[in-house]
């Protein structure tokens, strides 16, 4: 039976093959370098977005108001202050919408100080944000501080996830993680003038710390993350009881979380919080307008509905829920082909999860911000497996099944 000879290649065909060839050859040598540098440069691309474009939401005007009211005890005072600082912060469009949605909420809250006032316990619970924004705007505007904030989280975490990835000789896989960031809405949280990005560089720096058994830092920086957003309590208490349950020494972290749940209750009486029923209701359930006094009674009923309605909208409008899923995907395929991650680590893993439904179980809301501190830690975890997986599928022998992903305690 005749055959026909292969055609012959074309010279531009070859051009071709040589060039992918090339690029393949170059960036299998230089995958670390390469790496490090789009994923810093991503960070840097960030970093910049959040200076020049901002984004004003809402939550800037009662921030501003808890960093200045030891100036502003009056009310009224307090009111004038916050907005005309967000005024002279943003352009006249952004201002407007910020104050007028027709009768509103915000256009309410722009008429009247006293249920203004009424709200800030909600936000004054955020002690070291507020702290750092007032010893800020000593030295500039008042919203330029809260745009330098973010800022330095942009930078600060990505720093750790760096030096994180670096740790565990996997900077090929930056790229991977700055596609994390994106899908997780990293720059969304880069941009918003609140303190959910700095929490989240914190409390990257504390994880980083325990998987480096750094005890020390581990407290400290799990501690200053639930300072500036203490909800981070639902995650340390549910990494804490799995750490005694699985007998792993970190006492780093029962340190932190000890300290936390002191500071908790001490920060909460302080800072005049409504309580956790009439917080959910407000923010899950309808928006109230005065909280002073305000106490509804526990409503199963209307539990399970906001609880029902944030995971639809969760599901529906936001991307946590599906970072979420592909980590637990990502750590299940790792598993299944031998590559599993070192008792250490699996245990933070399974804390970061179950932290995130268990913040959601505990308030049920749906925005991503508020869970993105668990979103990109677990793909750091992996990022050891993953590397050994594809040691192993390039070279002669298979690698160790057990992977070890940090120092071992």
């Amino acid at each position: 039976m005749l055959t026909r000879s292969p055609a012959a290649k074309n010279p531009f065909d070859r051009l071709t093959e040589a060039g992918l060839a090339w690029g393949e050859g170059t960036y299998a040598r230089l995958a670390a370098q390469i790496g490090a540098a789009a994923f810093a440069l991503y960070i840097l691309v960030t970093a910049f977005t959040a200076w020049v474009m901002p984004d004003a939401n809402w939550d800037m005007l009662p921030y501003l108001a808890i960093a200045e009211e030891g100036t502003y005890p009056d009310a009224q005072a307090l009111h004038d202050y916050a907005y005309s600082t967000v005024k002279a912060g943003v352009s006249a469009g952004e201002y407007k919408s910020l104050t007028d949605d027709g009768g509103g909420f915000r256009s309410h809250m722009t008429d009247n100080a006293a249920d203004f006032h009424s709200l800030l316990g909600m936000y004054r619970i955020k002690f070291l944000y507020a702290e750092i924004l007032s010893t800020l705007s000593t030295v500039m505007s008042p919203v330029e501080a809260m745009r330098l904030v973010q800022v330095f989280s942009v930078l600060l975490f990505g720093a750790i996830a760096l030096l994180w990835l670096r740790s565990q000789k996997a900077l090929a896989l930056a790229p991977v993680a700055g596609a994390v960031l994106i899908m997780a809405d990293f720059g969304d949280a880069a941009r918003a003038a609140t303190p959910d990005l700095l929490t989240s560089a914190l409390l990257l720096g504390g994880l980083y710390a325990y998987v480096r058994s750094r005890e020390v830092a581990t407290a400290i920086l799990l501690f200053l993350a639930f300072m500036v957003r203490p909800d981070n309590i639902v995650f340390l208490a549910v990494f804490a009881v799995l750490l005694v349950v699985f007998r792993q020494k970190a006492w780093g972290v029962l340190a932190g979380f000890a300290a936390s749940l002191v500071a908790y209750f001490a920060i909460s009486h302080w800072a005049h919080h409504p309580g956790w029923w009439p917080h959910l209701w407000f923010s899950s359930i309808e928006q109230h307008y005065n909280m002073d006094g305000f106490e509804p009674a526990f409503s199963l009923t209307a539990y399970l509905k906001a609880f029902a309605t944030s995971l639809l909208r969760a599901v529906s409008m936001n991307s946590w829920v599906g970072v979420s899923v592909l980590a637990l995907a990502g750590w299940f395929a790792a598993g299944r082909a031998g590559f599993r991650l070192e008792r250490r680590a699996g245990i933070l893993f399974a804390a970061l999860v179950l932290g995130a439904l268990a913040k959601f179980t505990v308030f049920p809301i749906h925005d991503t911000r508020i869970y993105f501190p668990h979103l990109v830690p677990p793909f750091l975890l992996l990022a050891t497996p993953f590397m050994a997986l594809w040691a192993a599928a390039r070279g002669p022998h298979r690698a160790a099944p057990h992977i070890i992903a940090g120092d071992k305690s």
